[in-house]
């Protein structure tokens, strides 16, 4: 038996990722893996094209502790092009679409020694980074692992295809040996975050903690349950996330078929997509969902196939999940966790029928996480008070990569501060109260924009909350504060809730009646669109209705980065 931790071997002595992927596609090759317009891939074609593509990747040099970085569209090869750079063992990072060419240029300068793009037309924006060599933006070399690289000009361009610019890895007619060659302890994927408030960070994960997620036989049992409804599930996002990654991995490993966008799909995908494609799982944020239903209230569609519902990228309120699940059944999930903490807690639907408090929370932490809750970073507070959401659990980051000084800022003796703040009631059940980065103060009082939140979505007449704070003259600080009604509801009914419920430096200096809160591609409110949206100075009269830019961007199009930090609230 391999000794763990040696080369492909976990520190359990089990194959580290993508074995477990690889493994399921060898046992079904007639399988369907993937759909995408007309067009049905095999399991054994997955592991004809990751064979074929670790080979040409095998030729430019690629190995154990090498850089590549994904720049690809969503398409069975994008995919199989990650499982063949982790069968070589490389440290494999994708790009988060609608980055600008500056912050693509800094992460490509981050010790990458190749990149593997889309065929046809020119690079993507900020591929130029690719020569001559490392980017003047980027940091200088602290790598948690350093190496000397084969490209030392910078990291050479590989592409799914043919291209003028690149060399073509679907050329390579000869197959790899896809028996896994990843360490135990390097670092097997960066996830980016957004960098929308400046330079992404990148979430380092070994392959120890990266194979976890894969691993069913440790699967929990509510996790264990949720994938039986993976038959065919809507993959519609960048594999740069890591939701949409892992249970397209899990999707696969538990014997379904991922479906992917193509180009014939009407917009938007959602609802559809169930009935065209007798969809069983879906995975959307809180304001799709919102969406969707709204969707099928104008047009009905067949949704009767759906076995689970998946939400992620942001807590949905009580009244959306109490909606979802009165219009779609007991198949309602939600899930919290970060890139960089991994998965913390689960909220399922035992939990929704049992517990009506189970509305207002993220669910109870999964067996394997630890959480604790601290004042100031260091003292615990008493049960049932608010306090900073740390966490330690085996699959988080081992830190930012290259960045020693931003992760000493929230790992601390094995733990990790999730810059969230929040309580464990009564039950464990965990619920959030908002970020630290979104507590301000009014007139020297600390106030939290969560708490806001939280009483607006609970008026009846209120569908969606999102709440910001911003300088003011007065008080040194104030909160806006942006509704989507559900049914008319009054400026002056919104701010006695609030005073009601909360201390006066709560209390919204103005609220903004909108058709949606616009969105990141990564399903988040986007704040940056919404301060754009604050009235000017002066004593508001009443609501105010603006037009707002779509919520909702095609899956996989470029638009304005999502918020950064964390880099998201995954689910599972």
């Amino acid at each position: 038996m391999p000794e763990p931790g040696a080369d492909g071997v976990s520190e359990e002595g089990e194959e580290v990722f993508p074995g477990p992927v690889l493994g399921a596609l060898r046992a079904s090759p007639g399988r369907v893996a993937f759909l995408q317009g007309g067009r049905a891939v095999t399991c054994g074609e997955v592991l004809d094209l990751a064979a074929r593509l670790a080979a040409g990747m095998r030729d430019a040099g690629l190995g154990p502790g090498r850089g590549v970085a994904m720049a690809t569209g969503l398409t069975p090869e994008a995919y199989a092009a990650h499982l063949a750079a982790h069968a070589l063992g490389c440290r494999v990072a994708a790009l988060r679409p609608g980055w600008s060419p500056r912050q693509t240029e800094y992460a490509l300068g981050l010790g990458f020694d190749a990149v593997v793009t889309s065929p046809g037309g020119p690079p993507a924006p900020g591929l130029q980074a690719l020569s001559p060599g490392p980017s003047p933006h980027a940091p200088g070399p602290r790598a948690l692992f350093p190496g000397p690289s084969p490209h030392a000009s910078g990291p050479r361009e590989l592409s799914l295809g043919p291209s003028p610019h690149a060399t073509d890895l679907l050329a390579v007619r000869q197959a790899a040996d896809l028996t896994p060659r990843g360490r135990s302890g390097d670092i097997a994927r960066l996830t980016f975050t957004s960098g929308s408030t400046g330079r992404p960070k990148a979430c380092a994960q070994t392959y120890h903690a990266f194979t976890l997620a894969y691993r069913r036989e440790r699967w929990p049992a509510p996790l264990a349950e949720l994938m039986t409804g993976f038959g065919r599930c809507l993959i519609s996002e960048s594999l740069a996330g890591p939701v949409m990654m892992t249970y397209l991995g899990r999707c696969l490993i538990a014997g379904g078929a991922a479906v992917l966008p193509s180009g014939d799909d009407p917009e938007p995908l959602l609802p559809g997509a169930i009935e065209r494609h007798r969809l069983t799982a879906i995975l959307v944020p809180p304001p799709r969902l919102r969406l969707m239903l709204a969707a099928l209230d104008e047009r009905p569609v067949d949704v009767g196939s759906l076995r689970a519902v998946v939400l992620g990228g942001s807590p949905a309120g009580p009244g959306l999940l109490t909606e979802a699940v009165r219009r779609l059944g007991p198949i309602v999930w939600q899930g919290y966790g970060q890139g960089e903490a991994g998965v913390i807690s689960m909220l399922t639907p035992d939990d929704l029928a049992r517990e009506p408090a189970a509305r207002e929370s993220v669910g109870r932490p999964l067996p394997a996480v630890e959480v604790g809750l601290r004042r100031d970073g260091s003292a615990p507070v008493a049960p049932g008070e608010v306090g900073e959401i740390w966490v330690r659990s085996p699959h988080m980051m081992s830190g930012y990569w290259n960045a020693p000084e931003e992760t000493a800022e929230v790992l601390r003796d094995g733990w990790l501060h999730t810059r969230d703040l929040g309580y464990l009631g009564p039950t464990g059940l965990l619920h959030l109260s908002g970020r630290s980065r979104d507590v301000i103060m009014v007139n020297a009082e600390v106030c939290h924009g969560g708490a806001v939140e939280r009483v607006l979505a609970g008026h009846p007449a209120v569908a969606e909350a999102c709440v910001l704070g911003a300088g003011d003259a007065e008080t040194g600080e104030a909160f806006h504060a942006f509704v989507v009604p559900a049914a008319p509801v009054g400026r002056e009914d919104l701010l006695a809730l609030v005073r009601g419920s909360l201390s006066a430096g709560h209390v919204p200096r103005t609220i903004t009646v909108v058709g949606a809160i616009p969105l990141t591609p990564a399903g988040k409110p986007d704040k940056e669109a919404l301060a754009a949206l604050v009235p000017a100075p002066g004593p508001p009269t009443g609501p105010v209705t603006r037009a707002v830019p779509p919520p909702v961007p095609p899956a996989g199009s470029p638009a304005d980065p999502p918020a950064d930090s964390p880099t998201e609230n995954s689910p599972f």
